[in-house]
C-alpha cells in the first residue's frame, strides 16, 4: 500500500474517531427540566474537549450584562459571574449575530478584549426558534489558533442543544410561575367563594333563628307581662319582710327574663342599616355625652384621644351607638375605681380606621376570648351573653371587624375596624 494511501486511512480514521466522540458526547446529554446547571456544564465540557480548547463558557445576556452559566473549568464560589458587555468580544458576537471566531484576540483589538490571559476565540451565539438571541458559548484558547470549518460546526451543534435547554427552562419557569399565580387565585376565588357560602347559610340560620324566636318570645312575653302585671300589684299590699324579699327576687327575675326576650329578638333579627356619612371625632365626642351619664361609667375616667384628621365612615348611627355604650360599659364594669378606659382612633393602616377602647383590668384567658361573641356565652353573673354577639352583627354588617386582644401589661383592648370612606 502507497504512502498516500496509509495517509488517507489515517485521516479517514481520525474523523471516525471524532465523530464517535461527538455521537458519544452528545448521546450522554439528557436534559430534564430544571436540571439546567449540569446539563449546560456537560455542554461546556464537551466544547472544550472536542475542538481542544482551554476553556469554554455558557452565558445568558441581557441588558449590556453577561451571566457565565455554566464553565468547563471549575469556578470559585466567590468568584464573579456577571460581566458588562461593553468592549468585549461576546458583545460583537450579539451584534452580529452570527459566529465570531479569532485567532489572535489580543493582536486583532478590534474585535473586543478577550478573557484576561487568553488569545484566541470562538463565539457562538444562542437563539430561539423565533431567531432571538440570548446568549452565547464562548470557547477560549491560551495560544493562537484558527478554528476549522468542522470545529465550528461541532460548537454550533452543541449549541442549539444549550439553546434548546435554556429556551425550554424559561418555558418552564415561567409555566411554573403562572402555575403558581393561578393556584394562589384559586385558592384566593376558594375561600371567597366558601366565605359567601359560609355568610350565606349563616344567614338563612339566623332567619331560621329569627322566625322561631319571634314566636317564642310572643308565646312566653304575654304570659310574661301578666306575671309582671300580677307581681307589681303585690307590692302595694302589706306583706313580711320575707315575702317582701321573695318578690322582689321574683321582679327581678322576670325582668331579666324580659331584657333576655328583647335581645333575642334583636340578635335574631336581620340588620338593617341607615347608612349616613360620619365623622368619626365627632361622633364619639358627641357620644361621650351619653356614656358618661351610664351608672358603670361612674367614677371611671374615660380618655379620649382622638384622630389628628378627618375621618369619615358609613355608618348607622343609632346602631354605632349601641356597638360602642356596650364595649365602653363592659370595659367600666372590668376596672376599679378611678381607672382610665382609653378610648383611641387609629389610622396606621390603610382604607379603614381602628377605633380601640382598652382598660387595664385582669387580663382575659386566650380559650375565653374565643367565645366572648358566642351568643349566650357569658363571664358575668347575670350577664345573657348576646352583647357581644348582637355587637359583632353590627360591626360585620358595616363590613367591619370586631377583635380583642388581652395582655397582663396593657390590659384588654377591643377594636372596631370600619372601612374608611374619606381621609382629608
Amino acid at each position: 500500500m502507497s504512502k498516500t494511501s496509509d495517509d488517507e486511512a489515517f485521516l479517514h480514521n481520525q474523523t471516525w474517531q471524532r465523530e464517535r466522540q461527538i455521537i458519544a458526547r452528545l448521546s450522554s446529554l439528557n436534559y430534564r427540566t430544571g436540571e439546567l446547571g449540569s446539563y449546560l456544564h456537560n455542554i461546556a465540557c464537551g466544547v472544550s474537549e472536542l475542538i481542544r480548547v482551554d476553556w469554554t463558557v455558557v452565558t445568558f445576556c441581557q441588558e449590556g450584562f453577561e451571566t457565565v452559566l455554566a464553565s468547563s473549568l471549575e469556578m470559585a464560589e466567590d468568584a464573579p459571574r456577571v460581566y458588562a458587555l461593553h468592549g468585549r468580544l461576546i458583545a460583537t458576537v450579539l451584534q452580529i449575530g452570527r459566529t465570531l471566531a479569532v485567532k489572535d484576540a489580543v493582536a486583532n483589538p478590534e474585535y473586543g478584549k478577550p478573557a484576561p490571559g487568553y488569545r484566541a476565540y470562538l463565539g457562538i451565539p444562542l437563539q430561539t426558534s423565533e431567531g432571538q438571541i440570548f446568549g452565547t458559548i464562548c470557547s477560549f484558547h491560551r495560544q493562537p489558533r484558527e478554528f476549522s470549518g468542522d470545529e465550528i460546526q461541532i460548537v454550533e451543534l452543541f449549541a442549539e442543544r444549550a439553546a434548546t435547554a435554556i429556551d425550554h427552562y424559561h418555558l418552564y419557569q415561567q409555566q411554573c410561575q403562572f402555575n403558581h399565580i393561578l393556584e394562589a387565585e384559586v385558592e384566593k376565588r376558594t375561600a371567597e367563594l366558601r366565605a359567601a357560602q359560609a355568610k350565606l347559610v349563616e344567614q338563612e340560620r339566623l332567619a331560621a333563628i329569627g322566625e322561631f324566636a319571634a314566636i317564642i318570645v310572643h308565646e312566653i312575653r304575654n304570659p310574661l307581662t301578666t306575671m309582671l302585671m300580677g307581681l307589681k300589684y303585690f307590692r302595694k299590699t302589706i306583706l313580711t319582710e320575707p315575702a317582701q324579699e321573695r318578690l322582689a327576687l321574683a321582679l327581678s327575675e322576670a325582668s331579666r327574663l324580659e331584657r333576655l326576650l328583647s335581645e333575642i329578638l334583636l340578635y335574631a333579627k336581620p340588620q338593617v342599616l341607615q347608612l349616613y356619612e360620619l365623622d368619626v371625632n365627632g361622633f364619639i365626642d358627641e357620644l361621650l355625652l351619653s356614656i358618661h351619664e351610664m351608672p358603670e361609667a361612674v367614677e371611671r375616667q374615660i380618655e379620649f384621644i382622638p384622630a389628628s384628621s378627618t375621618i369619615k365612615i358609613l355608618g348607622d348611627k343609632d346602631k354605632l351607638k349601641q356597638v360602642f355604650i356596650n364595649i365602653v360599659r363592659n370595659a367600666c364594669e372590668a376596672v376599679a375605681s378611678r381607672d382610665i378606659i382609653k378610648w383611641t382612633v387609629d389610622l396606621s393602616q390603610a382604607d379603614k380606621v381602628c377605633i380601640n377602647v382598652q382598660n387595664s383590668g385582669e387580663p382575659i384567658p386566650a380559650e375565653v376570648i374565643a367565645k366572648l361573641a358566642t351568643p349566650f356565652f357569658s363571664t358575668k353573673p347575670c350577664g345573657t351573653g348576646l352583647g357581644l354577639a348582637i355587637t359583632k352583627r353590627i360591626v360585620n354588617a358595616h363590613n367591619g371587624e370586631l377583635l380583642i386582644s388581652s395582655e397582663l401589661l396593657t390590659g384588654t383592648t377591643v377594636t372596631v375596624e370600619l372601612p374608611v370612606v374619606n381621609i382629608q
